[in-house]
């Protein structure tokens, strides 16, 4: 037998005679990609809706003694464009201020008629007894009852905003005053006493008054009013405003 003779079949082919790998039949065609669908090309941005009309000027009403300055420093400071204009108003023409739109928005002292009206309470202030800096009753380092005040001369002015009656006290022989001021004047004399919202006492301080808070008398409460009809973009800026929310916080 010769050498060298080759081995069955041969290297590297198979029984079939074809090398591994080696495709059998018709070549098979790559398939074509998916066309890409169009996309929409996109729309032109929304457009924010306008910042409402706000007017040059806006009138609070105030009655003697609101302090609404911490509201009109943040008003200056968020509503540059409109001029918050500051209207003293006596508690006897806070409804019709309203009424007459005198005033876009006021600070009231209740009661008030509501008819008509949007009104926000804010707080209650304590009533005090005002007397002569000398007076027996400034002995007390808080506060008076009314028993305290038994004999005393009580003089109520006729803008009184409490309506304040006291058992025990006696009337004076002389015409009411006619305001608060007069009434406080009269008592810095040793006349008698006023009994006032505490925030009155503090506008009409005398040095030769003092006042003490009177317990469990009548409370006055002070408000944010306005007309219901005339809810403009501005009131309800201030409302926001007075509700203590911020710049950027939605209306609720």
């Amino acid at each position: 037998m010769a050498k060298g003779g080759s081995r069955a079949g041969g290297r590297g082919r198979g029984a079939s005679g074809k090398r591994p790998g080696a495709a059998s039949g018709s070549s098979s065609k790559p398939k074509a990609a998916k066309p890409r669908r169009p996309q929409p090309s996109p729309g032109p941005s929304p457009t924010p809706p306008a910042a409402p009309d706000m007017p040059a000027t806006f009138a609070l009403g105030a009655i003697p003694g609101a302090t609404p300055g911490k509201w009109i420093d943040i008003w200056k400071e968020r509503m540059p464009q409109t001029a918050l204009e500051l209207v003293p108003l006596p508690v006897a023409d806070q409804r019709r201020a309203l009424r007459d739109g005198e005033v876009d928005a006021a600070i009231v002292r209740l009661p008030l008629d509501k008819e008509g009206l949007h009104v926000i309470p804010l707080y209650d202030e304590v009533p005090v007894v005002v007397c002569a800096k000398e007076s027996h009753l400034t002995a007390a380092d808080e506060e008076l009852d009314a028993a305290d005040l038994v004999g005393e001369v009580l003089i109520v002015p006729q803008d009184d905003v409490l309506g304040i009656a006291l058992p025990g006290t006696l009337a004076p022989r002389f015409a009411p005053p006619a305001d608060t001021a007069e009434a406080i004047a009269t008592a810095a004399a040793g006349v008698g006493i006023v009994v006032v919202p505490m925030s009155l006492a503090r506008l009409h301080h005398r040095k030769d008054v003092d006042y003490r808070p009177l317990r469990e008398g009548p409370m006055s409460t002070v408000a944010l009013a306005w007309d219901a009809e005339r809810t403009t973009p501005a009131v309800e800026a201030l409302v926001g405003i007075v509700r203590g929310r911020t710049a950027n916080s939605s209306r609720g």
